[in-house]
């Protein structure tokens, strides 16, 4: 692109995707104008990772695409091309020091979620891209001759702003506190685009079962969670889980999510946890009846302190149907076999997902089908790039759905800039 050129490209959004995308574009020489409703960039990021954000996962490449649930297959150019060692090194490269912990997690080593969006601002800063905060598009400006394209943006100010090309990475819907509010898909519909159905991913999950507030704040560590329809079984992993006074949450749930997307809030989806992955039916009967030998004078209640957390006593309890006061020494082996199921078997019955409110991150969006996967350039109306939440992938916790912005982000701006300086001479 010509440095004297009068149209930048304008990239809509100043998250991980936008912000990114703009350092890619400006890195080819291409005059950049970089557009943020919020005060501030990267807002999102600020809250990634409880504060810390996990900006991307370590894991080979290959292996990446296990981990994104919804249209995997579109993601391998972009992914490829610009990979996690590959985001890893540009991050460190610019003084981002890193830190891989436990399932090749990458954080910030300072374990400061600020520090990454500083990384990006600094190289904006010295790429000369120009920023506005506080500044809303209201819609795309599309010309028809000689051919139709996207021409700029107009703000809510009535500002028209022309450009070489569009780069649309305004997020999805999730957490609109931070300005994700869908906007982007208005966008693109306007374009011409489809939009797939949105729904909250990555989100905490509603269970009807009157006991579980009981144990409201437990958290489980490697416990097994599965769920099934019927005789189908939609999802089966294990990690960690926490009980809320709606249901549950924690990374084993939030990826139960993702997988549960066609299916739950439709109807009642069966669950259940078990407690004792590492102990097979037998070995768990033996370690009952050793505890129960141990505590053969104690009354029930008072026997299972070293098999469940004081907060989930009460329910298994109730749930075993051995009454509370009956001596360990008169507990019977059908009843003990009612504790191991209950103990291997925790049922619960999930009914819906909570909102975008609580999601981290939005399932639907902008049809895959319509992208150009090696450019995130629209399919119908050139000119126009897609990137990030706003485009139909998503993928489970673990650094891998920063990974996507941070990719299908360069992508974009790269081929931004190689379009806008062939249209340019």
């Amino acid at each position: 692109m010509k440095k004297d050129s009068e149209n930048p490209i304008i990239v809509v959004g100043g998250g991980a995707a936008g912000m990114m995308a703009a350092c890619a574009a400006a890195g080819e020489g291409a005059k950049v104008l970089l557009l943020e409703k919020n005060e501030k960039l990267g807002k999102k990021i600020y809250i990634t990772g409880k504060g810390r954000c996990n900006y991307t996962n370590c894991c080979e490449t290959e292996d990446f695409f296990r981990h994104v649930p919804c249209n995997p297959r579109f993601l391998y150019s972009s992914i490829y091309g610009f990979d996690p060692h590959a985001v890893m090194d540009w991050f460190e490269s610019r003084g981002l020091k890193s830190a891989v912990e436990r399932g090749n997690r990458v954080f910030p080593a300072s374990s400061r979620a600020s520090d990454v969006t500083k990384t990006l601002e600094t190289e904006l800063k010295r790429l000369r891209v120009e920023i506005r905060l506080n500044c809303e598009v209201r819609d795309l400006l599309t010309e028809k001759e000689p051919e139709r394209r996207v021409s700029g943006v107009r703000l809510g100010t009535g500002e028209l702003l022309r450009a070489e090309a569009v780069i649309l990475a305004t997020g999805g819907k999730s957490y609109p506190s931070t300005g994700s509010t869908g906007d982007g898909y208005r966008f693109a519909s306007s374009a011409g685009h489809k939009i797939t159905e949105l729904s909250p991913s990555l989100v905490p999950i509603t269970v009807q079962d009157a006991d579980i507030p009981e144990m409201q704040g437990l958290s489980l560590k490697n416990v097994r969670f599965q769920v099934r329809d019927g005789r189908k079984t939609l999802f089966d992993d294990f990690g960690e889980m926490m009980f809320t006074h709606f249901g549950v949450t924690g990374p084993l749930i939030l990826s139960a999510s993702a997988n549960l997307q066609k299916q739950i809030g439709k109807k009642p989806l069966s669950a259940e946890i078990d407690l004792k992955p590492a102990l097979s039916e037998e070995k768990l009967d033996l370690r009952i009846v050793r505890d129960f030998e141990q505590n053969s004078n104690k009354v029930f209640r008072n026997a299972v302190s070293g098999l469940y957390p004081a907060r989930m006593q009460p329910v298994i309890i109730r749930r075993s149907g051995i009454p509370a006061g009956k001596a360990v020494h008169d507990i019977t082996k059908a009843e003990r076999m009612e504790l191991i199921r209950v103990t291997k078997h925790f049922q619960m019955t999930l009914t819906g997902l909570r909102g975008f409110q609580e999601a981290v991150i939005t399932h639907g969006g902008v049809s895959v089908k319509e992208v150009d996967p090696s450019t995130m350039e629209s399919r119908i109306l050139p000119g126009l790039y897609l990137a990030g939440e706003l485009l139909d992938v998503d993928a489970y916790t673990g650094g891998f759905n920063l990974q996507i912005a941070w990719a299908t982000g360069h992508a974009a701006g790269a081929a931004a800039a190689a379009s806008a300086a062939e249209r340019t001479g």
